[in-house]
């Protein structure tokens, strides 16, 4: 049988060293050998002796409820072999955290990550936030994170004396450190005549970058993620 289908670019090769790797730009390869953490619902094909356990309220240590910003369960992937990590074709990236390094994430944006590194939910300041996520994951540790973004990402330093205003319905992520606010860019003569729909966004400040997908989350969207 012949194809394009089979060419090298889609074929799997053989497991490599364990831990996380890009299969291609839309899925995540993790050879698991003792147990990693991934989206429920993530996993598209495993082999190998795998289990899939979802992580509920109360089972110890990071997991006070195993949930990413969105309110999205995560669960266990334990065993020996290998699984791939995909959501409807979106982009996949991996971050590699070094020690002292802390990422915070909308959950959505969470696809799988290595066991060494720890998370809390945390709530973003600038109330009235909606579709951007009131509560955000933070990173912390050393070791691999794969994240996905539908398209590819925009990821725009912030400078100290320049900070930086994005849609809240559009925003991925950006460095732990940079303090956050809800920014209103619109005059209420402006909000009374119709408005020009962009009502406020996060405004980030500090040292650091932040990630933005090239695209506002539809409310169709952020119901079916």
């Amino acid at each position: 049988m012949k194809s394009d289908l089979f060419s090298h670019d889609h074929m799997v090769q053989p497991a490599g060293t364990p831990g996380m790797s890009l299969q291609n730009s839309k899925s995540i390869r993790y050879v698991v050998q003792g147990e990693m953490y991934a989206r429920q619902g993530a996993m598209v094909a495993y082999r190998g002796n795998l289990q899939f356990e979802r992580q509920g309220q109360g089972i110890g240590g990071m997991f006070k409820r195993a949930v990413t910003g969105e309110g999205l369960p995560l669960m266990a992937v334990r065993g020996q072999g290998e699984a791939w990590f995909a959501h409807e074709a979106a982009n996949c990236f991996i971050v590699d955290l070094e020690a002292g390094d802390s990422l915070t994430l909308n959950g959505r944006n969470v696809l799988c990550f290595d066991t060494t590194l720890s998370y809390t939910i945390s709530t973003v300041k600038g109330a009235g936030m909606t579709g951007g996520g009131l509560f955000n994951s933070v990173f912390t540790g050393q070791g691999r994170l794969g994240v996905m973004c539908d398209g590819e990402p925009l990821v725009i330093p912030v400078a100290a004396d320049d900070p930086v205003f994005v849609d809240t319905d559009a925003v991925v992520g950006w460095s732990a450190q940079l303090a956050t606010s809800l920014h209103r860019s619109q005059s209420v003569g402006s909000m009374i005549r119709g408005g020009s729909g962009e009502v406020a966004q996060l405004k980030l400040e500090g040292e650091g970058f932040v990630i933005v997908r090239p695209s506002e989350l539809t409310q169709q969207k952020a119901s079916a993620n």
